[in-house]
C-alpha cells in the first residue's frame, strides 16, 4: 500500500498498533520518501485462527491506507488480493474500468479474475 508521505507515519504507528491488537508479527519495509509500505503478517497456514487474524490485519492496514488518501497498492497492482478494495478506492470508476475492460477484452481472456472485483462482489 502506499499513503501520502505526511500520513507515513500514521500508517506505520496504524500497522505496529492492529498487530499488536491482533496478537499477529508483522516485518515491514517500505520506501519511506514516496509513502509506499510493505508488510508481511506472518501466520502457520494449518492454524485458521492465526490466518484469520493475519488477514484481518491486511484488510485493516488496506482500508486504513485508502481511508488517509492513499492507495491499495503502489508497486505491485492489484491482482487477486486486493481487487475487493477496489470500489472502496475507486467507487464509480469502477464501472468505467469495466466497460473499457470488456470493450477491450469481450471474451474476458486477459487476466480473467484480476484487478476488477465481480460486478456481485
Amino acid at each position: 500500500m502506499t499513503v501520502p508521505v505526511s500520513k507515513y507515519p500514521d500508517i506505520i504507528r496504524a500497522t505496529v498498533d492492529a498487530a499488536d491488537e491482533l496478537g499477529v508479527t508483522t516485518p515491514c519495509v517500505g520506501h519511506a520518501g514516496d509513502g509506499n509500505l510493505h508488510f508481511l503478517p506472518i501466520a502457520d497456514l494449518d492454524d485458521e485462527d492465526e490466518v484469520a487474524r493475519a488477514m484481518a490485519l491486511n484488510d485493516r492496514l488496506v482500508a486504513a491506507a485508502i481511508d488517509v488518501g492513499g492507495t491499495a497498492t503502489g508497486e505491485h497492482g492489484v491482482g487477486i488480493g486486493k481487487r475487493k478494495f477496489m470500489d472502496r478506492e475507486h467507487a464509480n470508476a469502477v464501472d468505467l474500468m469495466r466497460e473499457v475492460k470488456d470493450a477491450v477484452d469481450p471474451d474476458g481472456v486477459m487476466n480473467p479474475g484480476k484487478v476488477l472485483p465481480d460486478p456481485d462482489e
